[in-house]
């Protein structure tokens, strides 16, 4: 897994440009709801590797604030707006207020997915970053909520 310099909202673009028409394929040939499936489960497990290839190219130990100085990479841009209720060792709390991915979904056609090619791979991305992180979001902009509810806590052994 390599990372490159380019804004993730930018890298999300260009992957669902490619994505789309395979998923198109897929929809014809194994319906809409088994190309969804195949989708979201490949989304994930490639989510899982990018955020170990992210932990191993960090020279600190993880932490859920290692993690957490990551933002700025999803944001930049202004790709995300974020209001900050809680940061602390074992917990940060915030709500996504604007989503330039979803708007970028809605524009290329593909709102039907835009979970699935985004959102579900924040909480494995965690995961593979580091096991200890855990994600609880209860509503995504995505699917039609009013604000993202992120909530990132982290296992004490």
């Amino acid at each position: 897994m390599s990372k490159t310099d380019l804004p993730i909202l930018e890298q999300r673009r260009i992957e669902a440009n490619i994505i789309k028409p395979i998923f198109e394929e897929m929809v014809i040939v194994l319906g809409i709801d088994k190309a969804k499936d195949i989708l979201g489960t490949a989304i994930r497990k490639n989510a899982v590797e990018q955020g170990k290839a992210y932990a191993e190219s960090q020279d600190q130990p993880t932490s859920l604030s290692s993690f957490h100085s990551l933002l700025p990479q999803w944001t930049a841009g202004g790709a995300l707006e974020v209001e900050m209720l809680k940061e602390t060792k074992e917990a940060i709390d915030y709500n996504v207020t604007r989503c330039r991915y979803a708007e970028m979904y809605k524009e290329m056609g593909l709102s039907e997915i835009g979970h699935l090619l985004s959102c579900g791979r924040d909480g494995t991305f965690c995961n593979g970053y580091d096991p200890k992180i855990n994600l609880e979001r209860t509503q995504t902009i995505m699917q039609g909520a009013t604000h993202c509810d992120f909530r990132y806590t982290v296992k004490t052994e």
